[in-house]
């Protein structure tokens, strides 16, 4: 069950408008100087180089006191400056979707400004009335259950065949763990592991977010009752047409479960419900797991220090890319956690996992589309939305603003 060629990325490309903003006369007025951005760029930087070609042919390098990462970054008009200072990282991005900037390579460019983050402060962040405007615009896709469901196909209905053509056989989309030479696939499966680990061998289990699929037939092939819910159309035609029939594949909202299971498993879908649903997800896990139970969560986390500014506008991910989601912040996590009976065990942190995983969906991506592998409908402008997307992403982990976890949730309570 594909999407019409007609509708290929559409949802995610129109439904990023209420977020774009052309540099007009007010940015100009709110952003300082061209020369004090990069001045304030320039003194944030105390490691890693920022080789620059500015607009007037003339160079400049940003940073170079210590060893770090390095890129080239050509400013090619200085309205890209101009959308940085008022607009942040989706003025970035804008300003790349229309060449006001380039870079043979901006993953480094990316892991740099996450890197230095806190230092940069609001040099790179929306502010005034287009960081209000961003949020406004981040607040009509709300995930209520209408609002949940609407996000959720923007993304994943893009067509189980856009997907087949880069992610690996398995269909994991979501970070590897110890990604090494011997393939994407066997590292998914290493997370596979992992996360079993954390469970045992439960009778019954759910899994919140089941994506394609593997990961439910996984647990059922290790003799587990798997109940596991979705709510893209796409994903779980694919799921029931490919795994076990003793998988219980629904299409369902997390908020309207209602079982008794052993165990749960959810892998990178807490991302998307935004902050107001997060008591909402963990009264969910206490509400289904048994007294004993266990839940193992792997989940995206945004750094403590950062997270208050984060969490005061929307970002390039949020605006382009998932609609309605926020990453995490752990502290507040755990203690939505605890506060419901649900002991916090054993955290793992694998950030770099995550970028590497990144890099060779990259690797993939790109040779499907060289090699006219992706299914037809998509065009450059979101082929090229894709690629930053895929960048973005990487940079952060690499840059340790952003990290990617695993943990254990116990329900306190005798027995099962």
């Amino acid at each position: 069950m594909d999407m019409p060629t007609s509708q290929r990325g559409r949802d995610l490309i129109e439904g990023a408008r209420p977020f774009a903003r052309k540099p007009g006369l007010l940015a100009r007025l709110v952003a300082p100087g061209f020369g004090k951005i990069l001045d304030r760029i320039d003194t944030a930087l105390v490691s890693g180089t920022i080789h620059a070609t500015l607009p007037d042919g003339n160079t400049r390098t940003l940073g170079g006191r210590a060893e770090g990462f390095e890129c080239a970054v050509e400013l090619r008009s200085w309205n890209a400056l101009v959308r940085l200072a008022s607009n942040g990282s989706v003025g970035w991005y804008q300003a790349w979707e229309t060449g006001e900037w380039w870079s043979p390579d901006p993953v480094p460019l990316f892991a740099l400004f996450m890197q230095h983050a806190a230092r940069l402060g609001d040099t790179a962040r929306a502010k005034g009335p287009f960081r209000h405007g961003l949020k406004l615009a981040h607040l009509f896709n709300r995930n209520t259950h209408e609002g949940a469901q609407k996000n959720i196909s923007a993304h994943y209905d893009l067509g189980n065949d856009f997907y087949a053509a880069w992610l690996d056989p398995t269909m994991s989309y979501s970070s590897a763990l110890d990604v090494r030479d011997d393939g994407l696939e066997a590292a998914q499966r290493r997370k596979w592991d992992a996360l079993a680990s954390r469970l045992g061998d439960p009778a019954s289990l759910l899994e919140i977010g089941c994506g394609w699929g593997a990961l439910a037939d996984f647990f059922a092939s290790r003799g587990s009752d798997v109940t596991a819910i979705s709510l893209s159309d796409e994903q779980l035609s694919w799921a029931r047409a490919r795994h076990s029939a003793a998988v219980d594949f629904r299409k369902q909202d997390y908020r309207d479960t209602a079982g008794r299971y052993d165990a749960i498993v959810s892998v990178e879908m807490v991302e998307a419900l935004g902050r107001e649903y997060w008591p909402t997800f963990m009264d969910c896990i206490a509400r289904n797991l048994k007294p004993g139970g266990r839940a193992a969560i792997q989940y995206i986390s945004m750094r403590d220090e950062l997270f208050d500014e984060y969490a005061k506008s929307a970002d390039f991910i949020q605006a382009y890319v998932f609609p309605g989601g926020l990453l995490i912040r752990t502290s507040e996590f755990r203690r939505l956690a605890e506060e419901r009976g649900l002991a916090w065990q054993d955290q793992a942190d694998f950030a770099l996992d995550y970028a590497e995983t990144l890099r060779i969906w990259r690797e993939r991506f790109d040779h499907a589309e060289q090699a006219g592998e992706l299914p037809p409908g998509f065009d450059v402008r979101f082929c090229n939305l894709w690629r930053y997307y895929l960048m973005y992403c990487e940079g952060g982990f690499r840059g340790g603003g952003i990290d990617v976890h695993q943990v254990t949730l116990v329900k306190e309570g005798e027995g099962k």
